[in-house]
């Protein structure tokens, strides 16, 4: 479908109900980053009316480039000690019984952010022991084992890393990413973290075949993947790549059924969909 004129499927209000302006008080108020304003998520307002809501750590600017992505590179500040605490905060004010946490690359850090990741959740779930936690982190870039064992002191957790695009793609969209080391690092989250379900996701829209989906889910399920998530990838900025093809709903309900089929437990698969997405349900 032409790229000129965003289809109806896509077309979505922002609603201003008593939930959203909460959730958008409680967040101001604790200064709270989300990826849900930073990447301009299309979702900001369907999750924020139900008072959920994806965690934004180790500040707003990050080490890498992606052509995707709309948060700003540059040189980040050092971690925070105080963000334990404000996300503990925001957890219960927002009466959260799912938390999602995420990360701009750190490749500045030893760890890649790791020991914050860990201090974050230790927080949080010291203060609410029941909560389900989710987290989604970079590719640890030359500390992946480093990052893991630091990382197994705040289990249980989900562990989410995206391989965002298809191989061919890389050097166009993620050139600070490589796709063999995003595969390496859900291999490794899996043998390192027992009985720990891992995740990723993949935008469709760019320029690829059904055949490197096809192989990418494949290469997912190799690695012992659990759930996946599919969507369309939207624009956020005039300064990232341009969508080369709206995807159809019915392709993202065909893709369902793959992945399906190929033995992931979880998947979400439609133009909306984004890597937290709905990410509470059946969690």
């Amino acid at each position: 479908m032409s790229t000129n004129k965003l289809p109806p499927w896509l077309k979505r209000r922002l609603p201003a109900g008593g939930q959203f302006s909460h959730t958008d008080e409680v967040l101001k108020s604790l200064n709270i980053e989300t990826i849900c304003t930073n990447a301009g998520c299309p979702n900001r307002g369907e999750c924020w009316e139900k008072g959920t809501a994806t965690v934004l750590i180790l500040g707003n600017i990050c080490t890498r480039n992606c052509k995707f992505c709309s948060v700003p590179k540059g040189k980040p500040l050092p971690p925070d000690p105080t963000e334990p605490a404000r996300v503990t905060q925001m957890a219960k004010e927002m009466n959260l019984h799912y938390l999602v946490i995420t990360c701009v690359d750190r490749d500045d850090l030893p760890d890649g952010g790791a020991s914050h990741f860990r201090d974050v959740i230790t927080e949080v779930r010291r203060q609410m022991p029941n909560i389900g936690i989710e987290i989604l982190t970079g590719d640890f870039r030359d500390c992946q084992d480093t990052a893991l064992a630091t990382l197994t002191g705040a289990l249980p957790f989900v562990f989410s890393h995206n391989i965002e695009t298809v191989p061919s793609l890389y050097s166009l969209a993620r050139p600070g990413g490589d796709y063999q080391r995003s595969l390496d690092l859900l291999a490794k989250a899996k043998k390192h973290f027992q009985n720990t379900q891992t995740k990723s996701a993949m935008m469709l829209g760019l320029g690829e075949t059904d055949a490197e989906i096809e192989q990418v889910l494949k290469d997912l399920r190799s690695v012992g993947c659990d759930r996946v998530a599919i969507g369309q990838y939207l624009r956020p900025s005039k300064n990232s790549l341009p969508v080369v093809e709206y995807v159809e709903p019915a392709k993202f309900d065909h893709w369902k059924r793959r992945a399906a089929d190929l033995g992931f437990t979880w998947v979400m698969s439609s133009p909306f969909t984004r890597s937290s997405y709905h990410a509470e349900e059946k969690a």
